[in-house]
């Protein structure tokens, strides 16, 4: 393994960040790779660990500390490889994955963990660079055919996965562009989508067929749609947000979050808005949620030109430091200040606040005008089950032109191919599976936020490479896909 001192010698050195002045300019992606070199002293800094917990952490199982000693060694075409035994896309999860496996990370314990996530971007960057990723088709072909209903992350893992194995794949997707979620609800700064159309371009080379604006369950109907394929596998994601139930909801200016995200990806790839733009140029721009989503609201806002940003959070503060609810090597929800967040902070029109309450949005002539909310406190009863309380004169009204809700999503969407199909749901709403990915119907499987409900996006890549595998087992009687 590598420099066995790498970790003592070498402190961590993240990507470093275009400006603030600059960047909340354009929708360019934020970060700056750094130097060769100093990726590989980076790499240096991997221990020699007894049991790498980082593999553990990450839901690919992706063999870091290969790669990493790898790119310590100078051999970035052997780390590219050990890379792609795992990953299908580690240009997406380089750029947006939480990186699970950093918080598994033994250097961590004690010390800031490796930067895993950026040595794993580096190689994919340069394997792009140098020409070593390649269409690798089939060279055999089953005979079978494939429907994958839904090109996002679990979709396109799954349309890949069974395209290696010879099958002959066709992906639907409902919108006019491939991508789901990574072409229409993440931000062009921290994903811009030639990133997307390079990989989808190696696709097509390796035999995939992709039908955009079709709608299964709607353009076609999904019983008939079926009968087309030996197989079919749904990975249409997760697309009901959470809504408030608050007196002003149905009010001109409160949108879900999605309507507004989605809006800005096609106006920065010069494409035509459906129904009237949703801007937050020169507005008091309110973001309902803390997460990733309600993050990238605050961003897409202070590019767009709001006036200031406020975004609540109902739930308390997160810790800045692990404690005893979130020992090592499991994930913790720590205090998350993101790229938008600091760039809010420096350009001074900015406020984060938790433990906050929406009582209602008040307006004049239909068009919101004043957010009316109030500070909360959580308790536990004696079960242990979490109590939400107002607190008493704690309540407050603030000039809001824009509402943005940003509080997740529930479960897939039931009208179309669920309803066509008459498949079994759990008790969130989501499709229900057997231990192989099939749903109640023989030969229709589902993957990623469909099945399992809301999640990230390595962990849905994962869950379509898994259903691959079984769909693989399910056609030929064995498999050789890795899962």
């Amino acid at each position: 393994m590598g420099k066995l001192t790498g970790f003592k010698e070498f402190e961590r050195n993240n990507f470093n960040k275009r400006s603030v002045k600059e960047r909340v300019k354009d929708y360019k992606e934020v970060y700056v790779p750094l130097t060769k070199e100093e990726m590989q002293q980076q790499a240096a800094r991997c221990m020699d660990c007894g049991t790498a917990f980082c593999n553990w952490g990450c839901p690919l199982g992706n063999l870091i500390p290969d790669w990493n000693d790898m790119v310590y060694r100078d051999d970035w075409k052997k780390a590219f490889d050990r890379l792609n035994l795992t990953s299908n896309f580690p240009e997406f999860t380089g750029r947006i994955c939480p990186a699970l496996c950093e918080a598994a990370c033994a250097l961590g314990v004690n010390r800031k963990a490796v930067s895993i996530r950026e040595i794993e971007v580096s190689i994919i960057e340069k394997a792009y660079k140098e020409g070593w990723v390649k269409p690798n088709p089939p060279k055999v072909r089953t005979g079978k055919k494939v429907a994958v209903v839904g090109s996002g992350p679990a979709g396109l893992a799954a349309a890949a996965e069974l395209n290696s194995a010879g099958h002959n794949v066709v992906l639907f997707e409902r919108a006019d562009e491939i991508g789901g979620l990574l072409r229409y609800g993440i931000p062009d700064f921290k994903l811009e989508k030639n990133v997307i159309d390079r990989r989808i371009s190696i696709m097509e080379q390796e035999g995939i067929e992709f039908k955009t604006n079709t709608n299964v369950g709607v353009d076609i109907k999904a019983e008939e749609f079926t009968k087309e394929f030996d197989a079919v596998v749904l990975t249409g994601g997760s697309t009901i947000p959470r809504d408030l139930k608050a007196e002003g909801r149905d009010l001109k200016g409160v949108h879900f979050a999605m309507e507004f995200l989605s809006q800005q990806n096609k106006k920065a790839a010069d494409k035509k808005i459906d129904g009237e733009e949703i801007t937050a140029k020169d507005k008091v721009v309110v973001v309902i949620g803390g997460g990733d989503t309600g993050s990238d609201c605050v961003g897409t806002s202070l590019r767009q030109g709001a006036k200031n940003v406020y975004q609540y959070e109902i739930m308390p503060k997160p810790s800045e430091e692990r404690n005893d609810t979130m020992p090592w090597p499991t994930y913790p929800k720590l205090l998350k200040v993101s790229t938008s967040h600091q760039e809010g902070f420096e350009e001074g029109n900015f406020v984060q606040e938790w433990n906050v309450g929406t009582k209602k949005f008040i307006g004049k002539n239909g068009k919101l005008i004043k957010l009316n909310g109030i500070k909360v406190e959580w308790t536990k009863d004696e079960n242990g089950r979490m109590n939400l309380n107002e607190l008493e004169g704690t309540e407050f009204e603030i000039k809001a032109d824009l509402v943005l809700l940003a509080m997740g999503f529930l479960h897939p969407q039931h009208a179309g191919v669920i309803n066509d199909l008459q498949l079994e749901l759990d008790e969130r709403g989501n499709i229900k599976t057997d231990e192989k990915h099939m749903t109640s119907k023989k030969g229709i499987f589902a993957a990623g936020d469909m099945r399992t409900g809301q999640s990230l996006v390595v962990k849905a890549i994962n869950d379509g490479r898994v259903a691959a595998k079984s769909v693989d087992e399910y056609l030929m009687g064995e498999t050789f896909l890795r899962g």
